[in-house]
């Protein structure tokens, strides 16, 4: 007999291991479409937006303030517990546990079922746009029962704000600046017979100008809200020209929960 010799198996082959690189940076954010005919962009889910100035008066003043005017505080606060749905829609849903039970011999094991979340494109009517976001299935089932996502994130009930979470007060602020929103909401108002909303006073501008660092010459205040701009927009301008920073204020002093000085007591 003749043997022919074959080339080991163990020779031939090489193992080859494929090492992940492991990465300590956070994963991107939703990449959301620009609005059309807008510049207030969609928020992100990590932070809040500043106003532009097509939110402002002018341009000037936009400058000046939109790196501090923000979305109003969620009333309800981050939640605490399933951290994940502070990113998206998730309503009232959260991880539940239990037990696998055996039929046989009655051992129970741990388990967890997580809720059903799948990243979809939902088409906001006031934006114009499709908005990208993760939601739960028993969300979606209510948005279609609702009538889309405006008329969700537009609930006034306290339950259907409680639920929306930190992202979709977000989403409830930004569609809340569109010209649709704003006209349905006046036009709301004045079925109800409700009054127009109050302009601040000269007296409420001139405190918050003095809380962002403006100063005024005592006696030479202005005395009207139209000199009130004008000095405002002098002071920029004369920044711009002398090629300092366009935003010379001072550090905004917060108010809330300011601590009142004790009162002196006579002997």
């Amino acid at each position: 007999m003749s043997f022919i010799a074959r080339p080991s198996l163990r020779a031939s082959t090489t193992l080859s291991t494929t090492i992940r690189a492991l990465s300590t940076t956070t994963p991107a954010a939703y990449h959301q479409p620009r609005i059309p005919n807008s510049s207030i962009p969609i928020p992100n889910v990590s932070g809040r937006v500043p106003l532009p100035e097509d939110v402002l008066p002018s341009p000037v003043l936009a400058a000046a303030f939109a790196p501090k005017l923000e979305i109003p505080a969620y009333p309800y606060g981050p939640r605490r517990v399933y951290h994940q749905s502070n990113t998206g829609l998730y309503g009232s849903a959260l991880i539940r546990f239990g037990n696998n039970v055996s039929k046989r011999n009655e051992i129970k094991t741990r388990r967890k079922w997580r809720p059903n979340v799948q990243q979809k494109r939902l088409w906001s009517k006031s934006l114009g746009v499709f908005v990208r976001t993760r939601v739960t299935t028993r969300v979606l089932r209510t948005i279609d029962k609702v009538g889309g996502l405006d008329e969700y994130l537009l609930g006034h009930k306290a339950a259907r704000v409680k639920e929306l979470g930190p992202w979709g007060w977000m989403l409830r602020w930004r569609i809340m600046q569109t010209p649709e929103v704003r006209n349905r909401f006046y036009k709301e108002r004045k079925e109800l017979g409700l009054p127009k909303k109050q302009e601040k006073s000269l007296e409420a501008e001139l405190l918050e100008f003095k809380r962002h660092g403006f100063k005024f010459v005592e006696g030479k205040e202005p005395k009207s809200k139209r000199e009130l701009k004008e000095e405002v927009e002098k002071v920029f301008k004369s920044n711009e020209e002398s090629g300092e920073d366009v935003v010379a204020l001072g550090e905004e002093k917060e108010l809330f929960m300011e601590e009142e000085p004790k009162p002196k007591i006579s002997a």
